[in-house]
């Protein structure tokens, strides 16, 4: 415990002259008897009053005590703690192109999607995960973070919207995607460090093709998984027309093959979601990966520790008032 005013314990020092005050001049104004002799009284038992005699004052100094330390700010010490637990580092790389609106899957591809990868994150407290998201360009969501609540909350604000509003291109770039992810894991110093890809279509956009990434990831000891999201033939779209939606039949391109070409490469596996229920199984399959040894530094920080005192100096007023005004209270 440590104090944030710590000048206020100069006023213990007043405790001092009125001690001396109370036991030396005070006794001496106190109204007197004189009698002859005091023999017969010399062993006379002191009753148990009289040895309670000077515990108000005491108690009295018990409080202004108590209430220079609550003066004083106590509080609890802020401090840093390592603590070795079993993770691995994950990037997720998240389609969402606007193809991603699909209703094949419940309500749509992108919301089940980000339902099951909130849920995955849920289930590994201990991990670095970070999110990428892609369309016709690629960038970080949320770099790699033991603080989940914050990343669920990112990615809940994923939206689909983001290329029709001309912030990004829209497009599949998913070498492109997969670079972003792996950029952001090649420093890391985990024993295993994956990528979890998912996609609904093939690759048309970006600077560099798929296996370019694929391959660079190999290189540093990437892991990738990739996941075909969407049915093996068409999907209901919701396309926007004046006043409304109208809703088409709209073909699935799913290149499964770069997909599997990615996983092989990296020793990663490939996987295809026609439904709901195959995207739930996929993200558990994924779950059961290795896990690697890793150092999680915590912060506990300061809260004040006054109650504690506050409580103590009341009671403390309350007995010397009660003593006071009953079993010891004095005649003038």
């Amino acid at each position: 415990m440590e104090f944030a005013n710590k000048e206020y314990f100069f006023l213990l020092a007043l405790l001092v002259p009125y001690l001396f005050w109370y036991f030396i001049y005070k006794k001496r104004g106190e109204p007197t008897l004189r009698m002859s002799d005091t023999k017969a009284y010399r062993y006379a038992p002191k009753s148990w009053r009289m040895r309670l005699m000077n515990l108000p004052v005491l108690l009295r100094c018990a409080t202004f005590a108590l209430a220079v330390i609550i003066l004083a700010r106590p509080q609890t010490h802020t401090s840093w703690g390592n603590k070795q637990v079993e993770g691995i580092d994950i990037m997720l790389a998240m389609d969402v192109s606007t193809s991603m609106l699909a209703e094949d899957l419940t309500p749509n591809r992108m919301e089940a999607a980000k339902e099951v990868a909130a849920e995955f994150i849920a289930d590994r407290p201990n991990d670095n995960i970070g999110l990428t998201i892609f369309a016709g360009e690629a960038f970080t969501q949320c770099p790699m973070t033991t603080d989940h609540t914050s990343l669920l909350n990112m990615l809940q604000s994923v939206r689909t919207d983001i290329a029709a509003r001309g912030l990004i291109q829209d497009g599949t770039a998913i070498g492109m995607g997969l670079a972003n992810a792996v950029s952001r894991l090649k420093d890391s110093k985990a024993k295993s460090k994956v990528v979890i890809l998912l996609t609904d279509g093939s690759n048309n956009m970006g600077d560099l093709s798929p296996m370019t990434s694929a391959n660079i990831a190999k290189s540093l000891g990437i892991r990738v998984y990739t996941i075909g999201v969407g049915t093996n033939k068409v999907a209901r779209y919701p396309m926007p027309v004046a006043g409304g939606v109208q809703y088409v039949n709209m073909p699935v391109e799913i290149d499964t093959k770069v997909l599997k070409d990615i996983a092989a490469t990296t020793d990663g596996n490939f996987y295809r979601a026609t439904n709901n229920q195959e995207l739930k199984q996929i993200y558990k399959d994924i779950d059961k990966l290795e896990k690697s040894k890793m150092s999680v530094k915590k912060f506990s920080k300061l809260y004040e520790a006054y109650q504690p005192f506050a409580i103590l100096a009341i009671l403390t007023l309350l007995a010397e008032i009660l003593l006071r005004t009953t079993v010891l209270r004095r005649i003038p």
